[in-house]
């Protein structure tokens, strides 16, 4: 069953190469002109993405707000909690399978989603597997002409473990941001009393991310209208260029912001229109089934 996991866990690795591939060829051809033009969810031509389009777009988010962020959260907790690969693959299939089968998210935009954290998830577990030592020891190892390189089964299976761990939690959570608007999921902080000062401040700073990025964006197609990426020398000079007007324009757009706020009336709350949604007992009993399948898989297979 451990090789059954490992190979799952090379699978979905081998999925987002081909992901980031695809992506790559794609951005190709669209800039040579092959591609034809299309809309795609989430898209905003030539002004970044954001994640609220895939929200907005979601067959699911007609669905109470409250069941699918404490969902989210409880199957993120029991994720953690159980520390089990087979909870774990599980956790995986089933948010993939509310964001795309029930939400209908493109398979491909959802892979892509996930191909960013899963980056890093990568990078930062592949010190876990191997090691350095001026001797030879380990299972397997390599010389490298001033030290060895090794590595065992087990560092490899605790890699593979920890991979499939955090890659489940973040499923869980995407789950949660695919298909529930910022707002909602505010609107569901404050109701479970986080301090409201908290909640401000992660919506404006979430808000202003994307503000940045529009910002970004739009300053680098005009460098690059400008050959202002023609080779490494001017590429570097227009990098720094960008980031010192980020800065300005930053402060420019906060002020600009502050100003839009306090002519809404702005008293220090922000409020948001909240749409009260039921939840049905259909989601309820399946939600109750999920955990309990969770559950008795962790204490049958501990």
């Amino acid at each position: 069953m451990e090789k059954i996991i490992i190979l799952c866990a090379m699978f979905l690795v081998i999925v987002f190469l081909f992901v980031f591939i695809w992506k790559y060829k794609s951005m190709n051809a669209h800039r040579d002109g092959v591609h034809h033009h299309k809309h795609k969810i989430g898209h905003k031509h030539g002004e970044g993405y954001s994640i609220d389009f895939y929200a907005y777009a979601s067959k699911i988010r007609h669905w109470n707000a409250e069941f699918k962020v404490y969902l989210s959260v409880l199957t993120l907790v029991l994720c953690i909690t159980f520390n089990s690969p087979y909870v774990s693959i599980a956790v995986i299939i089933g948010m993939a399978y509310l964001t795309v089968i029930k939400g209908e998210l493109p398979l491909i935009e959802y892979l892509s989603i996930l191909a960013i954290p899963i980056t890093f998830i990568l990078l930062s577990t592949f010190t876990i597997a191997i090691d350095f030592s001026k001797q030879p020891i380990g299972q397997y190892n390599l010389y490298l002409g001033f030290c060895y390189i090794f590595t065992s089964t087990a560092q490899l299976k605790k890699m593979v473990f920890l991979i499939l761990k955090i890659f489940a939690a973040i499923s869980a959570l995407q789950m949660m941001t695919l298909s529930t608007p910022t707002s909602e999921i505010i609107y569901v902080l404050r109701k479970a009393h986080i301090p409201k000062l908290i909640v401000e401040l992660m919506s404006l700073i979430y808000r202003y991310i994307f503000i940045l990025m529009d910002v970004f964006t739009k300053m680098k197609n005009s460098a690059k209208s400008r050959q202002g990426y023609c080779d490494f020398k001017t590429s570097c000079y227009t990098f720094g260029s960008i980031a010192s007007n980020m800065l300005i324009i930053s402060l420019r757009k906060a002020n600009a912001y502050y100003d839009a706020m306090e002519s809404r009336c702005y008293d220090g709350d922000l409020v948001f229109l909240e749409e009260d949604k039921n939840i049905e007992v259909v989601q309820i009993v399946f939600a109750a089934v999920f955990i309990i399948f969770l559950i008795l898989l962790w204490y049958f297979t501990r």
